[in-house]
């Protein structure tokens, strides 16, 4: 059995970004997304505006490049502003080709 190994973006973070972070990675030419619902505390202690919701968790797996291209714009543009962390790890998948 082949396998590829491929890195898997995670980012968690606050619900009301669900929309503008399934823009981002589809613009940034991800081929899918897992989303599932979240809970944990961290640092912040806090949400935007203090404002109750839940937070998501998405997850792709995708190329190194589209990857790193989608950390740099989750840290130039949501970082300062929201609850929220993203992380790169190594994973290995079948049917790699799926997927870039």
């Amino acid at each position: 059995m082949e396998t590829h190994a491929l890195p898997l973006l995670t980012i968690i973070g606050e619900a009301v970004l669900r929309e503008r972070l399934i823009e981002e990675i589809t613009r940034a030419g991800a081929k899918g997304y897992t989303i599932s619902a979240a809970e944990g505390e961290g640092p912040r202690h806090i949400r935007s505006g203090d404002m109750p919701g839940e937070n998501i968790r998405i997850e792709t797996i995708t190329t190194p490049q589209i990857a790193d291209d989608l950390l740099s714009r989750l840290a130039a543009d949501y970082f300062p502003h929201y609850a929220i962390i993203a992380f790169v790890s190594q994973v290995r998948i079948i049917r790699g080709d799926h997927y870039v």
